[in-house]
């Protein structure tokens, strides 16, 4: 275990967030893979049939897989030159309160939901935790900001001189 550091968290270097990000997509990818075979292998060895639901169901949880693969493979494709050097490492995918953060958690999502299908066919109802956080992330940062702002905040304070001014404007004018 590292050493607790007090003060500012420090910084990463660019072939740092490379590895990191290539450990990261190697550890969602072998989550996906292991959790795919083990539904693939227990519902073919002790179930021998796969459902019409179990179909579809493994095609919708192989689709976010796949999805959430690219998509975090996208943010983190790191530029070369053509002589090897780094130029852009690509996005951090472990950087906290960041998008990858919220693909890794839907990756982990449909892997407990697959998984534990095969107790439960009642267990893909968790994939409804997922819009379930999406519109909870909505309402906190969008809608419930913009319902509680008032237009006081949004109009500039005048101070005393520009309120008299208008005071005196407005005896004028009637």
């Amino acid at each position: 275990m590292a050493p607790q550091q007090k003060g500012k968290q420090g910084t990463k270097g660019q072939k740092q967030i490379v590895e990191e990000n290539i450990a990261t997509l190697s550890f969602y990818r072998n989550i996906a893979l292991g959790a795919t075979g083990a539904f693939a292998l227990v519902t073919g060895i002790f179930f021998e049939i796969f459902t019409t639901s179990n179909i579809i169901f493994f095609l919708i949880a192989s689709g976010i897989y796949t999805g959430c693969y690219m998509f975090m493979g996208m943010m983190a494709r790191a530029t070369f030159t053509e002589s090897g050097q780094l130029i852009d490492s690509g996005l951090d995918l472990n950087m906290q309160d960041g998008v990858a953060e919220h693909v890794k958690d839907l990756v982990i999502l449909t892997a407990f939901c697959q998984v534990f299908s095969l107790f439960s066919n009642y267990s893909w109802l968790f994939w409804l935790l997922a819009p379930a956080r999406a519109l909870w992330l909505l309402w906190g940062s969008v809608i419930q900001p913009w319902l509680t702002s008032s237009n006081e905040q949004q109009q500039p304070e005048m101070d005393e001189k520009k309120q008299k001014k208008l005071d005196r404007k407005m005896r004028r004018m009637q």
